[in-house]
């Protein structure tokens, strides 16, 4: 008898799955049914502090990843992980939550079923073991993966939203046809990094529609990982301008004694390098910056195609945060620390997060991808830049146009920190 009830309860529930799977998706009215939605996580690894556990375990132990703080509205319903780290922790998360791991990112997706079974996809495709590129980019299989999520979609017949985490690619080739494939998919699609949303130290932001003169950024590296984290600082405030983003005519990057150089012939501006300078923490206003403990110095020039110039210095031995200034073409500044709480549970994922709730919620980006696009494609040519010796590169593919509706807010004060080894 107890057989035949569990029988039945199975049979009602793939008829219940069956009837939901053939529906539509109508992203237009997304944000009038209910809010919640279950996804899906296409991961290269997923270990303690990696970045598929500190975006997608929030999911699953709450926005503090201790059980402690706020539900998201996304439930996690099956994981793909591309590479089993020894140190894994998925799959006592999997028993412990009770979501299954599949072999496929097509299993992942349909929930082993002939129809797409969830309403969003988490791409999460940073740390594991993956070979360098020649210019010194981690190659993450972002477009393997994403090809596998879209075989799926074209097998299926429908699309749901998906977020890429950071970058869309390493190289502009493999970002482009991402990005190019999800415009002619109709895939609501979003990407980039945690920075643009984080805290500021004093809550600043560009003004919008105004003119915009230079940029000034302070990071520290690896030059790929946090290099792009700059960049996207640097993107989010030069989007905001009069006209929006009119797109990137040439980039270069310099290192070593050149980076000096550039500063004593007064390339960036030298206040606004002190104003961001200032903004970084333990450092007294007006102190200046330390050359001598600065070993391998790398500056960023990106050339942008209405005037507009910005300049991001890599000052690792003397820098260990980001921070930025800005000038207007009256004349007048503004510069901000952009605070990153570096303790678990490292809260700045989770106003991240909150922009990727928002698009699986609404089936619309909550920033534009154009962004990660020009970011992505920048930093690939940084890179090729540096390779070639500071060869300044002309940026053709980078020549294009977006207008961003997006705003920063600041956010709330973060928790309490705990140690990264903490669970």
């Amino acid at each position: 008898m107890i057989n035949r009830i569990e029988n039945f309860n199975r049979l009602k529930t793939s008829i219940a799955f069956l009837f939901l799977s053939l529906l539509p998706l109508n992203l237009s009215a997304l944000a009038n049914d209910k809010q919640e939605r279950n996804v899906a996580a296409v991961v290269t690894v997923y270990r303690h502090n990696s970045h598929a556990d500190i975006i997608v375990s929030r999911l699953l132990q709450t926005d503090t990843l201790d059980g402690k703080g706020k539900d998201s509205p996304l439930n996690l319903v099956s994981l793909y992980t591309d590479q089993k780290a020894e140190n894994d922790t998925s799959r006592m998360l999997s028993a412990s939550h009770r979501f299954p791991i599949f072999k496929t990112i097509d299993q992942t997706l349909t929930l082993e079923t002939n129809k797409l079974a969830v309403d969003g996809v988490l791409l999460i495709a940073e740390h594991g073991d993956y070979p360098m590129s020649p210019s010194g980019n981690r190659e993450y299989p972002k477009r393997r993966l994403f090809e596998g999520i879209i075989e799926t979609f074209k097998k299926t017949g429908r699309v749901v939203p998906v977020f890429c985490d950071k970058h869309l690619s390493d190289n502009w080739k493999d970002a482009k046809f991402i990005y190019d494939t999800a415009k002619s998919m109709k895939i609501p699609l979003m990407a980039g990094s945690s920075l643009p949303s984080t805290w500021r130290k004093p809550a600043a932001d560009v003004t919008t529609k105004s003119k915009l003169k230079e940029i000034v950024a302070i990071t520290y590296g690896p030059v790929d990982a946090y290099g792009f984290h700059a960049l996207e600082i640097v993107q989010s405030l030069a989007e905001k301008r009069q006209g929006g983003e009119t797109g990137i005519q040439s980039v270069q990057c310099l290192t070593g004694e050149a980076v000096w150089n550039a500063g004593d012939q007064n390339v960036y501006d030298p206040h606004l390098f002190q104003q961001a300078w200032d903004r970084l923490p333990g450092h007294q206003t007006g102190e200046k910056m330390p050359r001598k403990s600065v070993k391998k110095p790398i500056l960023f020039i990106l050339e942008y195609t209405d005037g507009l110039r910005t300049y991001v210095l890599e000052l690792n031995g003397a820098a260990n945060g980001w921070s930025a200034a800005w000038e207007y073409e009256n004349g007048k500044s503004a510069s901000a620390q952009f605070y990153t709480q570096e303790a678990r549970p490292g809260m700045h994922f989770t106003y991240l997060l909150h922009g990727i709730e928002k698009m699986m919620l609404t089936g619309k980006p909550t920033w534009p991808v154009e962004r990660t696009l020009m970011t992505s494609g920048a930093l690939d040519s940084l890179l090729n830049s540096r390779l070639a010796g500071g060869k300044r590169l002309a940026t053709p593919q980078l020549q294009f146009s977006y207008r961003s509706d997006w705003r920063w807010t600041q956010p709330p004060p973060p928790p309490p920190g705990r140690p990264w080894s903490e669970q």
